[in-house]
C-alpha cells in the first residue's frame, strides 16, 4: 500500500515536472511551424543562408534563443524554441496583415516573435550586426510589399481581432478619419493605405498658426522625454539614455555644432495613432533625407522589455532607421531646428513627401511625411537658447498641431 502511494506521488511529481518543462520551453503555447515544409520568402531564405554560413551570426542567433529566461512567457510575445522555428514563424507572419489586439504590440507581428531575444546579451549583439540588419531590411521591404497589396485587407472584418470590430473602431477613433464606412474595406486599397489614413478637415487645428513663436506637436503622440543641455557626444546606451548629437545627426559636424547645449523633445506614436507627421514650425527645408540603421536593436541597460523597444526610445534615436529633416524657421530666434521621425521594429519605413526637399517653404502644421505600419517615435531638436518653456510634460498625450513649446 505504501509502495503504491509512493508510486502515485512519484507519478504526480513526474507529471508536474513535465508540465513545468512544457511551460518553460513553450510546448503547446506557441504556434507549430515546420521550416522544412514551408515555402520560404526570398528574404527569409537569405537570412537562413546567412545564419548557416556565418559562424558568428549562427552563434548569436542560437545563443539569444537559449538566453531568454524561462519565466518570460507573457503573451502576445512568442516563446522561441529554436532558430528554425523563429525563421518559420517570421516567414508565416509575412503572409498576413497585423490583426487588432489591445496591447502594446498591436501592429508588430514580427516584433512579437523576436521580442524576448532583443533583451539578452546575444540578441543585443546580433541586432547590431550590419549583415543581419541588411537582411532584415529586405525582410521588411518584402513584408511591406504585401502590406501594400489588396490581399492585406483581409483583416478588415468585425471579428474580435478585426479592425472593423467595435473595440478597434473605438480605439482608433475612426470618426476622426476619412474613410467609407459603407465599403467592405472602408475604401482603403491596402493595409498600409489604412495605416496612413488621413484626418478629416479641421480635426487637428494648428495652435496659433500665425504666431511663429509657438511650436506645435508634429504628431499624435505621448511625450517620452524632454532634455536640455544636450551634449555633442554622450553615452546614449546607458539606462538614462542621454542624447548624443553626433550619433543622432549622422556625424554631420557642420550641423551638429549648432545644436550642442540645446534641447530635445521626444514623443512616441503607438500603432493605433495617426501616423503622418507635420512641421512643428513655419520655415524653409534646408536638408531632408533617410538615414538607414538598425531595426530590432534595444538598449542593454533596460534588459527584458515586454514591448521592446519602447523602453529604448532614447537609444534607438541614435541607431535606428530615421528621417532627418532640417528646417530654418521663419522666427529668427528659433532658426535652424530638426524634425526627426524614427522607425521602431517593423516601422522601418520613414517616407518623405516628394516636395520635402531643400528650398521648399513649409507652413506650421503642413505634412512632411509618414510612417508605414506599427508604432514609432520622433524627436525635435533645438539650438541652445531657443526654448523659453515647454508647456507639456513627460507622459502627457498630445495631438498633432497642439502647442508644446514657446520660443524666446
Amino acid at each position: 500500500m505504501q509502495r503504491l502511494f509512493r508510486a502515485k506521488i512519484f507519478i504526480l511529481w513526474l507529471v508536474a515536472v513535465v508540465l513545468s518543462i512544457q511551460i518553460a520551453y513553450g510546448a503547446g503555447a506557441n504556434e507549430a511551424c515546420n521550416l522544412q515544409q514551408a515555402k520560404l520568402k526570398p528574404s527569409i531564405s537569405e537570412l537562413k543562408a546567412l545564419i548557416d554560413t556565418d559562424p558568428v551570426v549562427r552563434m548569436y542567433f542560437t545563443q539569444m534563443i537559449d538566453q531568454v529566461p524561462g519565466y518570460y512567457k507573457q503573451k502576445p510575445n512568442i516563446t522561441l524554441t529554436g532558430v528554425d522555428q523563429m525563421l518559420c514563424l517570421i516567414n508565416a507572419a509575412m503572409d498576413s496583415a497585423p490583426v487588432y489586439e489591445d496591447n502594446d504590440l498591436a501592429g508588430f507581428p514580427i516584433n512579437s516573435i523576436v521580442n524576448w531575444t532583443m533583451g539578452v546579451p546575444a540578441g543585443f549583439a546580433v541586432y547590431r550586426n550590419d549583415k543581419v540588419n541588411a537582411v532584415f531590411r529586405k525582410i521588411l521591404d518584402e513584408y511591406g510589399s504585401y502590406l501594400n497589396s489588396p490581399a492585406s485587407r483581409s483583416v478588415f472584418n468585425d471579428s474580435p481581432d478585426g479592425w472593423k470590430s467595435k473595440a478597434a473602431i473605438a480605439k482608433l477613433g475612426m470618426d476622426q478619419y476619412q474613410y467609407d464606412p459603407n465599403d467592405t474595406y472602408w475604401g482603403f486599397k491596402s493595409w498600409n493605405d489604412f495605416f496612413i489614413r488621413k484626418l478629416k478637415p479641421g480635426m487637428r487645428p494648428i495652435a496659433e498658426p500665425d504666431n511663429n513663436k509657438v511650436i506645435v506637436s508634429a504628431a499624435d503622440s505621448g511625450v517620452y522625454k524632454i532634455q536640455s543641455n544636450v551634449k555633442k557626444q554622450d553615452w546614449f546606451w546607458l539606462k538614462s539614455q542621454p542624447y548624443s548629437l553626433n550619433d543622432m545627426l549622422d556625424n554631420d559636424q557642420a550641423m551638429v555644432d549648432k545644436f550642442v547645449d540645446g534641447d530635445i523633445y521626444q514623443a512616441f506614436l503607438s500603432a493605433t495613432k495617426y501616423h503622418r507627421w507635420h512641421s512643428p514650425v513655419s520655415g524653409t527645408i534646408k536638408k531632408a533625407y533617410i538615414k538607414q540603421g538598425s531595426y530590432y536593436s534595444a538598449a542593454e541597460s533596460w534588459g527584458m522589455d515586454p514591448a521592446s523597444p519602447n523602453d529604448s526610445q532614447g537609444y534607438i534615436a541614435h541607431v535606428a532607421t530615421r528621417a532627418i529633416i532640417y528646417i530654418e524657421a521663419d522666427d529668427p530666434k528659433i532658426g535652424l531646428m530638426v524634425m526627426m521621425p524614427i522607425g521602431m521594429a517593423e516601422v522601418s519605413s520613414c517616407v518623405l513627401l516628394d516636395n520635402i526637399k531643400a528650398g521648399y517653404k513649409v507652413k506650421k502644421g503642413e505634412e512632411l511625411g509618414y510612417f508605414q505600419y506599427g508604432g514609432s517615435t520622433h524627436c525635435l531638436i533645438f539650438r541652445p537658447g531657443v526654448i523659453k518653456e515647454f508647456n507639456v510634460q513627460v507622459g502627457q498625450d498630445v495631438k498633432m498641431g497642439q502647442a508644446i513649446a514657446v520660443a524666446n
